[in-house]
């Protein structure tokens, strides 16, 4: 029976929504496993199985039960943010020759960063925002900004891949405050032109059947975007499927498994798009999407009629 240890926690703001994530997969993981939490922080690792909590060695990959030393078989990543979505952590397993599930570590990298993961994908003429990204506070003044991206525009960190940190600008006197939030949580921020549409979202799998699709959702935030509270706190209204016309929903399905295989996904991954004029733009892409029984993925899949553990079934099938 192989062990599985499923990382949560890490150092980012979304602590706490990466061990709800984590909680459901091991609640519902496919039989045949012996799978169990390990909760990463700065300090330890810790594993936490039968209601005990051992310490975890990260450098060996193994833990002590009962007075045995386990080296686990493979991992599962789910934390949100850093060290875990940004590839960290996988780039670690690669050199101890761990198999883990999950896009790898330059593919996690690569999304992880909002501005440079558009900036790729822009090359290969998929549509994205107009954007800037900052290095420091000083890098454009208020009026460049407006003048090359017009308002209203999003301000992001753009090294980060906490919903922390972001805000709409309507109105000048709000871009500094915003910047200045902005880099509180990651190093260079992207500022992003508005697009003006419907906001959708697509989740994307592989299998032995090959690259999946989940039913496309609708996302209608009550506040001003989908942000940190609209995400967690119950103020979005998500629709699946999406209020789409089935030609809208061909292309999306096609353009996530493009931009699946353009950047070397593995396991899920959600993408986000604006709809603007019947044509998808791209928000961001999600390596690590949220996992609680709330979150979007888990909903897709009931609406498909598909258990999570069928599901995960099927991703460790393909990638172990």
């Amino acid at each position: 029976m192989k062990h599985i240890a499923i990382l949560c926690g890490g150092f980012s703001s979304e602590f706490e929504i990466s061990k709800k994530s984590a909680t459901t997969i091991l609640n519902n993981f496919p039989e045949g496993y012996f799978p169990f939490l390990v909760e990463v922080t700065k300090e330890r690792w810790t594993a936490l199985i039968a209601n005990q909590r051992v310490d975890y060695n990260p450098w060996e990959q193994t833990y002590m039960y009962e007075g045995t030393k386990r080296k686990i078989d493979a991992v599962i990543i789910y934390i949100h943010g850093n060290p875990g979505e940004n590839g960290k952590i996988q780039a670690m397993l690669e050199m101890q020759q761990i198999p883990y599930v999950n896009s790898g570590a330059l593919a996690s990298e690569l999304s992880f960063d909002k501005w440079y993961c558009n900036q790729f994908l822009k090359g290969f003429s998929i549509p994205v925002a107009k954007s800037l990204l900052l290095t420091k506070l000083s890098d454009y003044t208020a009026e460049e900004i407006i003048i090359k991206l017009g308002l209203p525009c999003f301000v992001k960190p753009s090294d980060s891949g906490s919903s922390y940190g972001i805000s709409k600008v309507n109105q000048p006197n709000e871009l500094v405050p915003a910047l200045e939030k902005a880099f509180k949580e990651g190093r260079t921020v992207v500022i992003e032109s508005f697009l003006k549409g419907t906001e959708v979202t697509c989740g994307v799998y592989n299998s032995e059947s090959g690259i999946q699709t989940l039913p496309i959702t609708e996302i209608v935030s009550e506040n001003e975007f989908f942000d940190f509270e609209a995400k967690y706190h119950g103020k979005s209204e998500e629709i699946i499927p999406a209020r789409i016309s089935e030609i809208e929903v061909e292309r999306i399905n096609e353009l996530s498994i493009k931009i699946y295989q353009l950047l070397k996904l593995r396991s899920i991954a959600r993408i986000d798009f604006m709809l603007v004029d019947q044509i998808p733009h791209v928000i961001e892409v999600n390596t690590t999407p949220g996992f609680s029984e709330a979150s979007i993925v888990p909903r897709m899949l009931a609406h498909q009629g598909k258990s999570i553990q069928t599901f995960w079934g099927e991703i460790l099938q393909k990638e172990l």
